[in-house]
């Protein structure tokens, strides 16, 4: 039997000794033997339990278990809290939600033991109310994600300075831009062994040390020594879009490590290991080094600075994310949440500007979190594809998709409600006022029901001058709402006489006018064949791209050279002008019961509303429908709105982001020097570069991803698909609206042109009856009248309280820093 003798003692510096090595009584070898210290000497632990809303179980079970999870962490921080320092059980609750439930249901005793053990360090806080896709998220979303940090430090004393985003691959680069309260120094991604790095927000604000995880040849190693780690997974890609890229990141091994160790049993939901200490305890007896260390995710960041700080690399850019792709899987719900985002911000501002008193905070946390609830990584049941109709599975998505539902009914009752205030019974004549809940003014169309308008036939302003207006096909009321001043009021009168005839909204066979735009409509595919601007001699349809714009596409499986297009069209004229012109172009559509498409010009204004109803099947067969834009501009570069950031492709992601798709906010602007064209997709998020890129099925390895966008101006909008084989949604039958404004434009890219045009889109003007012996809203002096705001909001918002916020403004996410202090 082989034997050696070394002294283990020296952890750091080099040792000397002699090694014999004896077999049956027999001296084999006896030399000189230097040991240097390992390369990875520190392994730190940091123990949670992954928080799935759902998925391995109900809902409203995880919020039970979590909170049992938490209770049993601090019992076993109390059981091992004579251990030295380093070997004393802790635990990360990963995510607020977790917290804002126990608090609710806490007793006094509960809720004292929580907050002592957050002040000993035996609990942490992570910053983040839940795993977000945080793509998804409006970029007032996206600060709601991180509100509830602040009050958690003002409730414990301890700060918060750490963020997770844990089994979600990939993230939003103006997650870090984020100036409001509740901006971590730290970012935790993924509980596995990391690399870190210095990652530079895109407007300026401080770098904030980021984590990325990877998966280093040690682990295998470790595992096999009986660390508690979780389990090696055997295929490139466990999961259908994930993980692919970030490996590709060209990083120096850090010299410190953590490991955020799956629980006992299980990975997600799964309950608190409690052989960790012991574990830990034995690796430290046996082993000098690596030494383990059990800790929190704030004490490991702030240890990894304090050592190693200035050494880190630096890098900056978009780490586009992975999974958003399956909120195409419920892309009706995906629209609505998006709206209650944009709705919940003009109520905040509506509220700040007229009643700040009469705020409800408590009923605007309610949806706000209802609206994050359903931008949260968790879609349904494990078994979703696999068995969509057990109740296990129905049950869950009923639960997702009810944070859609409430949040689109809480809005709308906050928005009214914050009108209430300077609104009135309709009244003969009846008066309207139209707020514009932006910072600079306005001039939009305007449309009121047929129970505002009532038997109105026109329009006069303030002033008495007639307004442009139009009865539509649907019974609405339409007129042009001109110079409605920034986060102010302009007043109108409606009467039944005869309405104000000027305007140069036409049609003329397949091709629709104004004074500005001409439009023509293919009569084959129900596409633009034709979009020109007056003045610039550009047609901005490329004749060779293989799509026209708003053009339909049908993929069923992987087979993109087999996408298929709709059926024969109809055209028909809904409205002729002169203020609006429609056509609607219906037709058959692989994959639908019918598709409707529906153009229309406004005279007064430079863009072009498209507005798509698709009425789908229940198709369970893996397919996805698309709506290609080829658009014609030479040379143009490609821009996009994400949460606080404008993303050039490539150019501005780092290397292990995804380029199948994009996440994309309130605009895509596509230009070159001499012109160019914004266009903004309200319902839809997806987006496709120059080709149907996002065709993969299942676990995939990494050679199948993109390892570059294409360079293209075609965009295409990738509106559903049900490309997943778990946690998302099998099919979604029936009528699904996508919405999409083009605005071509002379000149090149323009930053705060662009931000407030998508702005504009997702910031509609707002009428109200009103009293005509009240004044008018005076327009808001709080801001310079040329810089961009995204309005105002709570300036300290409390967690789960019924005090009121002040007043306060928000800077406008996707405008360079330069822009937002004038143009």
């Amino acid at each position: 039997m082989a034997k050696h003798r070394s002294d283990r003692t020296c952890r750091r510096a080099r040792h000397a000794g002699a090694l014999e090595v004896t077999a049956a009584g027999n001296v084999l070898l006896v030399t000189n033997l230097t040991l240097s210290p390992p390369k990875l000497r520190e392994i730190w632990l940091l123990p949670h339990s992954h928080v799935d809303i759902g998925y391995t179980h109900r809902q409203h079970e995880v919020v039970g278990i979590q909170i049992t999870n938490l209770f049993r962490g601090i019992e076993l921080a109390q059981a091992s809290a004579t251990n030295p320092p380093g070997l004393r059980f802790k635990w990360n609750p990963e995510a607020i939600w977790v917290l804002d439930h126990f608090l609710q249901r806490a007793t006094p005793a509960q809720r004292e033991a929580f907050l002592s053990a957050v002040r000993r360090g035996d609990v942490g806080v992570d910053g983040l109310y839940a795993n977000m896709l945080t793509g998804l998220c409006r970029p007032e979303e996206l600060a709601q994600a991180l509100r509830f940090a602040p009050a958690l430090t003002e409730l414990t004393g301890v700060p918060v300075t750490s963020a997770a985003i844990c089994d979600v691959p990939g993230w939003t680069w103006g997650l870090g831009d984020h100036d409001g309260p509740g901006r971590c120094q730290v970012l935790r991604h993924r509980p596995e062994p990391l690399r870190p790095y210095r990652h530079h927000p895109p407007l300026g604000q401080p770098a904030i040390l980021l984590a990325l995880a990877f998966r280093p040849r040690t682990r295998p190693l470790l595992r096999r020594r009986q660390l508690p780690l979780p389990r090696q997974p055997r295929t490139p890609c466990p999961w259908p879009h994930g993980q692919a890229h970030p490996h590709r990141l060209s990083l120096r091994p850090g010299p410190l490590f953590w490991v955020g160790t799956w629980p006992d049993g299980g990975v997600d939901n799964a309950p608190p290991d409690t052989q960790t200490v012991d574990k830990v305890v034995a690796w430290n007896r046996k082993y000098a080094a690596p030494r383990v260390i059990i800790g929190l995710a704030g004490e490991f960041f702030r240890e990894l600075e304090r050592r190693h700080g200035p050494q880190l690399p630096e890098f900056a850019g978009d780490l586009t994310p992975y999974w958003e792709d399956g909120a195409g899987s419920t892309a009706r719900e995906t629209a609505l949440n998006r709206r209650s985002a944009d709705r919940l911000s003009q109520a905040e501002s509506l509220f700040a500007r007229l009643a700040p008193a009469d705020r409800p905070a408590g009923d605007f946390e309610t949806a706000w979190k209802n609206v994050l609830l359903y931008s949260e990584h968790t879609w349904g049941a494990h078994n979703s594809i696999a068995e969509p109709d057990v109740p296990f599975v129905v049950d869950q998505w009923r639960v997702k998709q009810a944070f859609a539902l409430d949040a689109d009914r809480q809005s709308r009752a906050l928005l009214d409600a914050a009108l209430a205030s300077s609104s009135s019974a309709a009244l003969s004549p009846a008066v309207v006022d139209v707020f514009n809940t932006t910072q600079w003014e306005r001039t939009d169309l305007v449309t009121l029901t047929p129970g505002q308008s009532g038997r109105a036939t026109s329009v006069t302003d303030d002033r008495g001058q007639p307004v442009p207006s139009q009865r539509l096909a649907s019974g609405r009321l339409a007129f042009l709402a001109e110079n409605v001043p920034p986060f102010g009021a302009k007043r109108f009168r409606l009467s039944a006489r005869p309405a104000l005839s000027q305007g140069q909204a036409r049609i003329e066979g397949l091709t629709l006018h104004t004074a500005t735009l001409s439009v023509a409509v293919d009569p084959t595919t129900g596409a633009l064949r034709s979009l020109r601007r007056q003045g610039l001699e550009a047609e901005f349809v490329d004749p060779q791209a293989p799509v026209g714009l708003n053009d339909y596409r049908y993929v069923l499986g992987t087979n993109v050279a087999g996408a298929l297009t709709n059926g024969p069209v109809t055209v028909r004229v809904i409205d002729p002008g002169p203020l609006v012109a429609t056509v609607r172009v219906e037709s058959s559509a692989p994959g639908c019961r019918r598709l409707v498409r529906e153009i229309q010009l406004v005279d007064g204004l430079d863009y072009v509303a498209l507005v798509n109803h698709v009425d789908r099947e229940a198709v369970r067969e893996k397919d996805s429908v698309h709506f290609g834009f080829g658009f014609h501009v030479p040379g143009g570069m490609v821009r996009m709105e994400t949460p606080w950031a404008v993303v050039r492709p490539n150019i501005d992601q780092l290397p292990g982001a995804c380029r199948n798709w994009f996440t994309v906010q309130r605009w895509v602007d596509v230009s070159n020097s001499d012109h160019g064209i914004t266009w903004a997709p309200l319902d839809a998020p997806l987006l496709q570069v120059g080709a149907i890129t996002a065709n993969l099925l299942g676990p995939v390895g990494w050679d199948e991803w993109l390892p570059e966008a294409l360079d293209s101006t075609t965009l295409y909008s990738w509106a559903q698909n049900n490309h997943w084989f778990t946690n998302y949604k099998a099919d979604q039958p029936g009528l699904t609206t996508f919405r999409y404004l083009l605005r071509p434009h002379a000149g090149g890219y323009h930053a705060a042109n662009a931000a407030r045009f998508g702005h504009e889109t997702s910031r509609p003007l707002l009428a109200v009856a009103a009293d005509p012996d009240r004044p008018v809203p005076r327009p808001s002096s709080a801001c310079p009248p040329r810089s961009c705001g995204a309005g105002f909001q709570p300036a300290s918002p409390q967690f789960r309280t019924a005090g009121q916020g002040r007043a306060g403004q928000a800077n406008l996410p996707g405008c360079p820093r330069r822009d937002r202090q004038g143009e």
